[in-house]
């Protein structure tokens, strides 16, 4: 798997998941993006191009756990700016 170009903008979001291991199949073996830190299967910490990261992801609080309830806050998206057609190609 290539790695995502370092020109990708993210900006910085942390997300609580429910398995480690599943989100970083998603964002680092499907996207492309690299693991920087990792705390077991609590927490990883993952970006494009080096930085110390763009991603976080822990599961402190919601191991196991289903989509957050109606009605919570929760995040529903966020956007991967990608630097450019060859790369938006070679992601999807």
């Amino acid at each position: 798997m290539a790695t995502l170009d370092p020109r990708v903008d993210i900006g910085h979001v942390h997300l609580k998941v429910s398995d480690i291991d599943r989100a970083l199949d998603f964002y680092v073996g499907v996207l492309g993006f690299d693991v920087m830190a990792r705390i077991g299967d609590q927490a990883a910490f993952i970006s494009a191009g080096g930085y110390h990261h763009h991603l976080g992801g822990n599961t402190w609080e919601s191991r196991g756990a289903d989509h957050a309830p109606e009605g919570t806050a929760r995040l529903l998206r966020f956007t991967i700016v990608l630097p450019d057609e060859a790369e938006l190609e070679r992601v999807a």
